[in-house]
């Protein structure tokens, strides 16, 4: 690979956070550079960094040469950076509606996190999302990780991939989603039976809740049926991100 024309660089890297957002780590920031619809400002990244990406993606972003530890300055203390920083702008808000009028040649899902706050389980289940071809995740604005480096992180450029849908009400997102034909499926220990046996033939919505307090009451009411995924006795749940990815395969497998 060519050596970077040093031209575009800058000695001393700004360590000021200023406005916007900053993702971090390899994959994430090769994918946030790769999206049309993030709006970069600059990249702070090594050598080693500036290699691992390359020339195409960076061409579009201004550049600073750093050390790691000068990367890490402009980070929440521990983040895994793997020596880039990337300054950015959110992504922009996605519209539920459009998204629903694409058409699809296959069956659509959609997947509903109900109080899932944690960014780890939530960039996990947007990783399972993007391998299973969700059309969107949708979560309650004031009860769901914000986008953050660290959402976007865990997600491994996800984040960038399937669109991440904030909604002010989920009950009324379900109700919305009934409208459109979308059979609506509560994932949840004391389900009616097995996902298998709950599945239509079309598109669907599978919601899931916190680990603690699981699917909210109004929320469950909204939905068509409760389905489990089969576990062993001898686990009473699963991570609510390891339920997703199993539920998700058991879709597209039927």
């Amino acid at each position: 690979m060519a050596r970077p024309d040093r031209r575009h660089f800058y000695p001393k890297p700004d360590t000021r956070t200023g406005e916007g957002l900053w993702l971090y780590g390899l994959h994430a920031v090769r994918v946030a550079l790769a999206n049309p619809d993030r709006k970069v400002k600059r990249a702070v990244l090594t050598t080693r960094a500036v290699e691992e990406i390359g020339p195409k993606l960076l061409g579009r972003v201004r550049q600073e040469l750093a050390d790691g530890d000068a990367v890490a300055k402009l980070l929440p203390a521990g983040a895994v950076h793997q020596g880039v920083a990337l300054q950015c702008d959110p992504l922009p808000r996605r519209d539920l509606e459009e998204l629903l009028d694409v058409p699809s040649d296959r069956r659509r899902i959609v997947l509903v996190l109900d109080q899932i706050s944690d960014p780890q389980n939530t960039g996990a289940v947007l990783r399972a999302a993007v391998a299973f071809g969700v059309a969107a995740v949708i979560v309650q604005d004031r009860h769901a990780p914000p986008e953050s480096g660290a959402l976007a992180k865990a997600a491994s450029g996800a984040l960038d991939i399937v669109p991440y849908v904030q909604v002010v009400n989920i009950a009324r997102t379900l109700e919305q989603l009934g409208d459109r034909d979308f059979w609506r499926i509560a994932l949840a220990g004391d389900g009616d039976g097995p996902l298998k046996d709950a599945l239509p033939a079309g598109d669907v919505a599978l919601v899931l809740g916190s680990e603690g307090s699981g699917i909210r009451r109004l929320v469950r009411e909204r939905c068509d049926v409760a389905a489990f995924v089969p576990i062993d006795r001898a686990m009473e749940s699963l991570n609510v991100s390891n339920a997703a990815a199993i539920a998700l395969y058991e879709m597209r497998r039927s």
